[in-house]
């Protein structure tokens, strides 16, 4: 198993030494992507992770973190959070994971993005001409996972995205797949996970700006969805009756921007109390570290955490993210 384990570290390794050999586009390629709403980290323990999840065992939020790691949950579980942009912008996210045996788990997931009323401005008219109008993005999907081995997991997410600006719209579909590989050494895991592939898509209708005698209508240019190849890693070097302390290193190849590294650290007291903390290399805008809690709480019998994070930017803040899983199961009361 050592061996084993050792063979996969020089590997992945290497992957990460060589990343070059990856398409290396940088950072004059941000923007190019539409839908970047999909980018946004809706689990506030990842978030606070520094966005290092991918080779995390599955909890509530495995659908966004990796749908490979829905495997490993026993019981039913229901993740929600809210995600305080900055802006009045906000971000929504609701998910279940359903177990169908001790192999396979099916889940659904809903991810919404809101930028409450915005009011019309036009060349003319740079105060506003008194028209109001929304923006709006949303995702609903699938999602399947499935034990291939007693240490290979495989996950597959389809997603149906809608997008709204104005009286514009937008619909097309993205797929997620992901799969992680697990170890009896320190909890060591590795993960492959490819987010939001699919082709091409615009805007299309019709929209008439208010004091002028111009129609705009029709498609409007093709973007890409951003799609993100990670590759992460994931183990416990310390665990000792009421502490453990787990880590994770994630690589991300996103299509619109320059490759970057998540690091996160985890400590936790007695399952009851954690606290994280996580750093983004080569992101614009992040120079701080990320910083989160969680607690656990067993309500009628069954575990409720209780979940929060920070992500300080440059420009934008202190954005916030807030969220509460919870895993159902009469027969694994706690």
């Amino acid at each position: 198993m050592k061996k084993t384990t050792y063979i996969l570290l020089l590997v992945l390794s290497g992957a990460l030494a060589q990343a070059q050999l990856l398409p290396t586009y940088g950072g004059e390629r941000a923007g190019l992507s539409a839908l970047s709403f999909l980018k946004n980290d809706m689990s506030p323990r990842s978030q606070a992770l520094g966005g290092a999840s991918t080779a995390l065992s599955g909890d509530a939020y495995a659908i966004y973190h990796n749908p490979a790691g829905m495997t490993n949950l026993d019981a039913t579980a229901i993740s929600l959070s809210h995600y305080f942009i900055g802006g009045g912008i906000n971000q929504s996210w609701l998910s279940g994971i359903f177990p169908i045996d001790d192999a396979s788990s099916i889940g659904a997931s809903f991810n919404m993005l809101n930028s409450g009323a915005l009011e019309e401005r036009t060349e003319f008219q740079p105060n506003g001409t008194g028209r109001i109008f929304y923006a709006n993005n949303a995702s609903v999907g699938i999602s399947y996972a499935r034990q291939l081995s007693s240490q290979f997991e495989i996950g597959v997410t389809l997603k149906y995205i809608f997008e709204q600006l104005a009286d514009y719209y937008n619909h097309t579909a993205a797929v997620d797949v992901g799969f992680l590989y697990q170890t009896d050494w320190k909890e060591l895991q590795f993960s492959v996970l490819v987010r939001n592939f699919g082709g091409n898509s615009s805007l299309s209708g019709t929209y008439i700006a208010s004091g002028f005698n111009r129609l705009q209508s029709g498609n409007l240019e093709d973007n890409t969805l951003p799609n993100v190849f990670s590759l992460g890693v994931s183990m416990v070097p310390y665990e000792e009756d009421r502490h453990r302390i787990l880590t994770a290193i994630q690589l991300n190849h996103p299509n619109d921007n320059a490759e970057n590294y998540r690091l996160g650290i985890e400590y936790e007291y007695m399952r009851i109390l954690a606290v994280r903390a996580g750093y983004k290399i080569n992101v614009t805008g992040q120079s701080w570290p990320t910083f989160g809690m969680g607690v656990r709480y067993p309500m009628g019998g069954h575990p409720v955490y209780f979940d929060y994070s920070i992500n300080p930017t440059n420009h934008l803040g202190f954005q916030q993210n807030i969220g509460i899983r919870i895993e159902l199961n009469k027969d694994l009361r706690e």
